[in-house]
Parts: structure tokens; sequence; C-alpha cells
């Protein structure tokens, strides 16, 4: 299931979106300022952003410009009042993958979120000598061998990069990576990891004895 990262300050409308999205068969976590969208976006693994500019705390400008300046490439669509050109090329010159006036009809924003997944570029992340491609399960690696990846593994790994540095439990990747109805066995995220290890080489994820594992900050992968 793909997760959407929705930060919108007018409840309404945010409820509105957020009910339209669920029945479009998306996950969506929805947040009023921006900084707890931000803290968000930095600890947990999204396909999607959806960030209205003029929020409480941080706005939306500001939040998508420090998670690109952190290398963090989620797709990102502003959906906003703004509506001049000015703002229009700063919302592209910070990164963002598209840019929504309001009011805005719901049908248009599914269309722009389906076209920008479907591209699967958006959230590319440097794994060591390899690029991630989480949306097309894939790794590049230097010679331009392309590595394909079990959904599975390719979440997994999407999710530890989304942690660097820090050690992520077994029930912290059940959590993210599973639906609500699946459990799957300790031995069978193991499986994961060590298909990952072979592909990435050993050192690459660190297991941490006890805790879970770890990719670290300093870029190993």
């Amino acid at each position: 299931m793909r997760r959407i990262l929705l930060l919108e300050d007018d409840i309404i409308l945010q409820e509105i979106i957020e009910e339209f999205l669920i029945e479009r068969g998306y996950r969506v976590d929805c947040y009023y300022d921006g900084e707890s969208a931000l803290d968000a976006a930095m600890k947990e693994h999204y396909d999607m952003l959806l960030l209205d500019v003029n929020v409480p705390e941080i706005d939306g400008f500001e939040m998508l410009e420090y998670l690109r300046e952190i290398r963090n490439r989620t797709p990102a669509i502003f959906i906003t009042s703004l509506g001049d050109l000015k703002n229009l090329r700063k919302g592209f010159d910070l990164g963002a993958e598209d840019y929504l006036k309001k009011p805005f009809d719901l049908e248009e924003l599914a269309i722009r979120i389906e076209h920008h997944l479907r591209q699967g570029g958006g959230d590319i992340r440097e794994c060591g000598p390899y690029t991630f491609q989480p949306e097309r399960h894939l790794l590049l690696g230097p010679e331009g061998e392309r590595i394909p990846l079990k959904a599975k593994e390719s979440m997994i790994l999407g999710y530890l990069l989304s942690r660097r540095g820090e050690v992520v439990s077994f029930d912290e990747l059940i959590a993210n990576v599973w639906e609500e109805d699946q459990t799957p066995a300790y031995a069978t995220i193991r499986t994961y990891i060590k298909n990952l290890r072979k592909i990435l080489g050993h050192d690459m994820i660190e297991n941490v004895k006890g805790e879970g594992y770890r990719i670290d900050a300093a870029d190993r992968v």
C-alpha cells in the first residue's frame, strides 16, 4: 500500500483529501503543522508528500527545502492557495514534482499523484556504490547493472535508509513495512535481510545483536 504524508492546516479540507485518498487505496498520515510533518518525514518512509505552504510552525516551502538538503527525494506536490508565478517558481526550484493551486478537483490531484508515482525515479537514494530506486524495486550498480529486488526487500531497505544511523527493531519493521493484519515471523525478516546483505555486502546492514538492524549514518550503504 502506497503511503502519503498530507500536510494541511484546514481540518475540513484535510479530512476530505484523506477520505478521498483512502478510498483510492492509499495509506494517509495527516499533519496540521510543518514541524510535526517534518519530523514524520524524517523518521518514516513515504511514497508521496502533499504539502500546503502556509501552515503553523514550519511552512511547506521550508520543510521541502530541508528534506532536499538531507537528500530525501520523496516526490512532493504543493497544494496551496499561492498561485502567483513567484511562488510557483519557488516551489519547483525547491525540488517539488508538481504544484496544484486551491481550489482543485480531487480527481485531478489523484491523476497527478498517480503520474508521479509511476515515474519511479522521484525517491532515489544513494546506497554505497548503488543507486536505489524504491518505486521500481531496483538497485543500479556503478557499471550500470540492474539488480531487481523483491517488493518486501525494497520496502525494508527503504525503511532502513530512512532511519540511517538508528537501530530498527523487528517490531518496528513489521509496523512500517507490513499491513496491520499481517505479522511475519522474525525468521522471515531475517531471510529478507540475509538476501539484502548478499547483494549489498554484509557490512552494509549491521546486525545489532538483540536489538535489530542499522544502516550507518556515515553512508556505508
